[in-house]
């Protein structure tokens, strides 16, 4: 597991991706991502896979500094906490 990357999926929903859906899994899953930084629990399913399958495509040390730092603000603001 990294800090960065698509989060886990647990393995009785992996039934439910499409064959281009399951291309999120190509890279180890992370604490934190696109989907976390951009609405976490106010996504529903399909933005968040949406979220995962740009990171995946658009990847690197640049993109996951920038999402650490976003997360941060998002973690003190509480934005999409429940």
């Amino acid at each position: 597991m990294r800090l960065v990357g698509p989060r886990p999926e647990a393995p009785e929903v992996l039934q439910y991706y499409t064959a281009d859906e399951m291309y999120k899994f190509v890279c180890k899953p992370g604490i934190t991502g696109l989907a976390q930084i951009n609405g976490r629990g106010l996504l529903d399913w399909g933005q968040t896979i949406a979220y995962d399958l740009e990171y995946v495509r658009r990847r690197g040390v640049g993109l996951d500094l920038k999402i650490l730092l976003i997360t941060l603000k998002q973690i003190l603001l509480r934005y999409g906490a429940f």
